[in-house]
């Protein structure tokens, strides 16, 4: 074994003297603390099982990894030696009196269920008495500690208690909660050096804007700086749809990718399927249902998430259809004005419909009305259910009354009975409802209307497009804005937006152009060109297919837009293509 100390180590005929080097920083370009970079090392090497390499660089070094205290510390924490725990524990520097009260709350709870893990009761209400009353604990606390001692068995006692016994990992659990208390100079973090690195991954995945790996993915090699090849964004035409003889206003991709529903202003829906070609230039496109009988244009899709049914709605009539053979099932006709938005619960049992009525019906999966909610507040223009079915968020206007004689132009809030009044104003809201209680939990007043809402897979965020050239993320949980994008110029026209990409790192919205932001950072990436004049009125990222996305226009026609090298391409299917170039970013690099 190496001997300690810092003139050398012998082992066996071997001797490692110690190395020394002017300065305390590991490169004299960077502000990196030597010291503290050679004891991340040695801590990982002894992690993964490298004890003599980490010995002899600690003498070759001449730093060690931790104190003898720290150590000691450590040590009596994983055998249960409490009472040398709590004597190392007050010589670690923890400066801070109330610190050093919870860390040693902490030991003193470990020790007392320990102690009645074992059945010995009457050691663990000496600790309870003698040790943890008299740190001040909250008396709601201290008696939920003590009614385990009535526990009779130590599963019901782990089970209670939530805590997995002293044979488990619970003194390792400690040792990690304790770090919070100790000083990490004095007892480095667990696993800091990987730790690290992982920080630096994800960074990296952050600030790389064309990031196309699911964020659990953060495997990506050490030796160099990651970055996603922006060739392999889908800013090329690859395929034009057309089927519909005037504008269409939406477009909606089904779960599974398969199958593309386009809502047009001629009265029809269309479900197009792609084929299962992988290359575009062979992939074949195939009308696969006409949905007709519409009295008006239609404006919404929505389809089941087992994309069995599909919704259209054209003014005040829904109509539920059999995506595989086309027969519409039901036809709904509860609102009394303009149906703008239809979202399903993600189990399929049942969907909510909101119209410009003021109202928020909620339907079983057959179309059957389950009830009529409270009227809204707002005429509601856009409506979404967010995934994990904690809420559901809405937008729209309303028309609110201005006092007169005294010019104070004072508005009332939704809901609310105006006096005095001598005139009226429309007002734009975002309105969140929690779904299980069915009561608006956040009202928002907003300038400038507001036409969709679409929210994050993760439930965090709500994408509004919000008139008349910005769109907005709206954190759920803060209720504030997140992050504005700007470059594109709504103005009056209905715009539906989208999350796309892998876990949702793009923003997208249309209007004379197809634009795409990173979300993350604001930064505008893509305006794609291709269609004709007039509105890009929706757009929809393929959910299986992190690389195509869809977009429809007033010029009558669906693109389809994929990653596609455009040279290999030459031989496909005379369509136009269309390559939109990026205003403000042509590559990136990163620390």
């Amino acid at each position: 074994m190496a001997t300690n100390g810092h003139n050398g180590v012998q082992k066996g005929s071997s001797k490692v003297a110690r190395v020394v080097i002017p300065g305390t920083l590991l490169y004299e370009d960077m502000n990196i603390d030597r010291e503290e970079y050679v004891r991340l090392i040695l801590q990982s090497l002894r992690d993964v099982g490298y004890t003599h390499t980490a010995n002899v660089l600690e003498q070759e070094s001449g730093y060690s990894l931790e104190a003898p205290d720290v150590a000691h510390f450590r040590e009596s924490i994983l055998s249960g030696m409490w009472s040398t725990a709590e004597a190392a524990l007050e010589r670690m520097n923890v400066s801070d009196t109330d610190g050093l009260m919870d860390a040693k709350f902490l030991i003193y709870r470990q020790k007392y269920l320990e102690m009645l893990e074992s059945g010995k009761t009457t050691d663990a209400l000496y600790v309870l008495r003698n040790q943890l009353a008299p740190l001040g604990v909250e008396t709601e606390q201290l008696h939920a500690l003590s009614s385990l001692i009535m526990c009779s068995e130590p599963e019901d006692l782990r089970h209670r208690a939530n805590w997995d016994g002293a044979a488990s990992r619970s003194r390792q659990q400690l040792l990690t909660q304790l770090h919070n208390y100790i000083p990490a100079s004095v007892m480095l973090p667990e696993q800091r050096m990987a730790s690290l690195i992982q920080q630096s991954r994800l960074y990296q995945r952050q600030q790389c804007l064309y990031h196309s790996l699911p964020s659990a993915v953060l495997d990506f090699p050490l030796y160099s700086d990651h970055h996603c090849d922006p060739t392999s964004f889908p800013r090329t035409t690859t395929t034009i749809l057309k089927g519909h003889t005037d504008e269409v206003w939406n477009v909606e991709w089904s779960h599974d990718g398969s199958y593309l529903a386009s809502a047009s202003s001629d009265k029809t829906a269309i479900i197009w399927k792609i084929g299962p070609e992988l290359e575009p230039s062979t992939r074949k496109w195939t009308t696969h249902q006409v949905l007709r009988d519409h009295d008006y244009p239609v404006g919404v899709l929505s389809w089941s998430p087992d994309d069995s049914v599909l919704i259209t709605s054209a003014e005040n009539v829904m109509k539920i259809w059999n995506t595989r053979t086309g027969v519409c099932q039901r036809t709904l006709d509860k609102h009394t004005d303009p149906v703008t938005s239809v979202a399903w619960f993600p189990d399929g049992s049942r969907f909510l419909s909101g119209g410009l009525d003021k109202r928020i019906i909620e339907w079983d999966s057959e179309g059957r009305e389950v009830r009529t909610w409270d009227m809204a507040a707002i005429r509601i223009t856009g409506l979404a259910v967010a995934p994990d079915l904690g809420r559901v968020v809405t937008v729209g206007m309303q028309s609110t009354a201005v006092t007169n004689g005294t010019g104070s132009g004072m508005r009332q809030a939704p809901n609310s009975t105006p006096s005095n009044t001598a005139q009226e104003e429309t007002e734009n809201w975002l309105v969140v409802y929690s779904l299980a209680t069915r009561q608006a939990e956040t009202a928002q007043l907003m300038k400038g209307q507001m036409t969709s809402v679409k929210v994050s897979s993760n439930s965090q965020y709500a994408l509004i497009n919000h008139a008349p050239d910005e769109l907005l993320l709206w954190d759920l949980d803060q209720s504030n804005v997140a992050r504005k994008f700007i470059g594109q110029k709504q103005g009056v026209h209905v715009i539906r937006s989208c999350f796309g990409g892998v876990d949702g790192t793009f923003i997208v919205s249309g209007n004379g152009k197809v634009y795409v932001w990173h979300r993350d950072t604001g930064c505008l990436l893509e305006a794609l060109s291709g269609h004709g004049d007039g509105s890009v009125n929706a757009v929809a990222w393929n959910p299986c297919k992190p690389n195509m996305l869809a977009s429809c226009s007033d010029d009558h026609n669906v693109r389809i837009w994929e990653a596609v090298n455009v040279d290999a391409d030459a031989d496909r299917p005379a369509t136009p293509t269309d390559k939109g170039k990026g205003t403000l970013f042509s590559g990136h690099s990163h620390l």
